[in-house]
């Protein structure tokens, strides 16, 4: 079974692909950025792209039968290593106690008002086990 979870942001559409991708009890969700997709704004703080970022990956995971409980595996992907400490200080508590496996990338994001791109991997369950 594969199921495929869309957020509605236009770019899903412009680029081809799912916010989300289940395959039986896996869940790969896209490189998601900052975006409110409610209002279509960046906010400029990059501790704020955070976590509109994993309010997004959350609510893809939950349609997709899982949720940031379950994430096994986090990538950060940041524009700057300067917001790094920003960055820790908005996810650490979200992903404490869960402790999935993690890397962090300093990269050139693709539009000047990014700062973060966050991408998960969850397994259904994990959170249980």
């Amino acid at each position: 079974m594969v199921q495929r979870v869309s957020t509605g942001s236009p770019f899903e559409a412009t680029f081809g692909y799912s916010r989300a991708v289940r395959h039986e009890d896996s869940v790969y969700v896209s490189g998601t950025t900052g975006y409110d997709y409610a209002t279509m704004t960046m906010p400029d703080d990059v501790g704020a792209q955070a976590a509109n970022a994993l309010a997004t990956i959350d609510k893809a995971l939950k349609e997709a039968g899982s949720s940031l409980a379950d994430t096994v595996r986090v990538v950060y992907y940041v524009g700057d290593r300067n917001d790094v400490d920003a960055v820790v200080k908005a996810v650490g508590p979200v992903f404490k106690d869960i402790r999935p496996a993690a890397s962090m990338l300093i990269v050139q994001m693709i539009e000047a008002g990014m700062k973060i791109e966050i991408e998960v991997t969850a397994r259904i369950g994990a959170a249980n086990s």
